[in-house]
């Protein structure tokens, strides 16, 4: 992973190098996140998109108070999913007219706090409209609203599918007309839509196509809205690569597209600003995991080094966050960058469960109790999307390097 620089055959995360980092942090396992590389990743990409584009962080990828901090001051608009999200990213200090908020099953309260806090609400059901009307009238503030479109389409090759077909996301696009008059009737401040098509892709023509896609649906919905759009969210779907033969991807044939989409939106939705939104291409290559070996040891042959953290940390790094057919993340000895001797070894961690495996069969250094195993691409969906009280063994911890 070379965005992770090497000195005397020791990774280095922010200028420390990784030993000196877990004795500063003072135990394992943790996780680091390094500042440089986030600041890096946003520069390059605001290079290669529109300059009126906006660029929002989806912080369901990493709620991580610190983190949420450093990307506010690098993006114009952070992405919630729960109240618990909306206060981090307040307390970050993100312009609240920059905050939007998605995601089915949104209770009474989080509503309420959301209209008290000035924030985008993307609506994805007729519930939604009934409950924030009657917020509105309740706190004298008329809640400010989007509707998130389950688009008759899907981000093809995509990771993970958020629309097309019957999803829970949203209100499917041929029910859309008839919602939006019913926001009409409302009162609510309607601002525009939020289409959001899949996420976790590699291939830059899909994402060219769904984007598309997606403003053509916008201009066709917006035929029925009750007031102009202001506000339009292309969704992201921009992946990272985790695994042999997957590459980075190419940039310049979305930024490219979006060009071209900016320019028609300033004729046919003058009034809009038009926003990507994106999480794990934005923190997923700047963070690692690391575990202490704490044990080695030859079953029939095989060498498993029995670390001390696993899939109750990282579980997507275990296969068990979607994983259809187990495939290893990027692994390393990061105290180990330069070894004489490899060997074929599985790193396993604490659990009792055989699903506890960080590295299944992969050519490492030569490791002993005490190395430190880092794994790569865990920028995102590590810490938070992991079920850290299973079987009781101790939590991990978060840094910023």
């Amino acid at each position: 992973m070379s965005q992770f620089p090497v000195t005397d055959g020791e990774l280095m995360v922010g200028a420390l190098p990784l030993s000196r980092l877990a004795a500063r942090v003072g135990q394992t396992p943790f996780y680091a996140y390094d500042r440089q590389l986030l600041t890096r990743r946003v520069a390059e990409l605001r290079a290669a998109l529109p300059p009126t584009l906006k660029l929002h962080y989806a912080m369901k990828a990493n709620p991580m108070p610190a983190l949420v901090c450093h990307m506010a001051g690098l993006v114009d608009g952070i992405d919630v999913a729960s109240g618990g999200e909306l206060k981090v990213a307040l307390d970050a200090a993100a312009d609240p007219r920059e905050v939007s908020f998605a995601g089915p099953g949104k209770q009474r309260a989080e509503l309420r706090q959301a209209v008290a806090a000035g924030i985008l609400i993307n609506i994805e059901s007729f519930r939604e409209i009934t409950e924030l009307a009657a917020i509105s009238r309740e706190t004298a503030c008329p809640a400010r609203v989007a509707v998130r479109v389950n688009p008759d389409f899907e981000l093809k090759s995509s990771g993970m599918k958020m629309g097309g077909g019957a999803k829970q996301f949203g209100v499917d696009a041929e029910q859309v007309p008839e919602l939006l008059a019913e926001i009409g009737r409302s009162g609510l401040a309607f601002e525009g839509f939020h289409l959001f098509a899949g996420s976790q892709n590699l291939k830059p023509e899909a994402i060219v196509e769904a984007q598309s896609k997606s403003f053509e649906l916008a201009l066709r919905l917006a035929q029925s809205a009750p007031s102009p759009i202001r506000f339009l969210n292309l969704g992201g779907g921009f992946g990272i690569p985790y695994f042999p033969g997957e590459q980075h991807l190419d940039l310049a044939p979305i930024g490219a597209n979006l060009a071209t989409i900016v320019d028609r939106a300033s004729r046919e939705l003058p009034e809009a600003e038009l926003v990507i939104e994106l999480g794990r291409y934005l923190v997923g290559e700047a963070g690692i995991y690391v575990a202490r070996v704490v044990d080695r040891k030859v079953s029939r042959g095989h060498t498993f080094l029995v670390v001390d953290g696993g899939l109750h940390h990282h579980l997507s790094a275990s296969g068990n966050f979607g994983q259809v057919i187990r495939k290893n993340y990027p692994v390393a000895i990061g105290n180990k960058m330069a070894p004489t001797e490899h060997e074929t070894v599985s790193v396993v961690g604490p659990l009792c469960t055989p699903l506890d495996l960080l590295a299944d069969r992969m050519e490492l250094a030569r490791a002993e109790p005490g190395d430190l195993v880092v794994i790569f691409q865990s920028g995102a969906y590590g810490f938070t999307a992991s079920p850290q009280a299973f079987l009781g063994h101790p939590a991990c911890v978060e840094v910023m390097g």
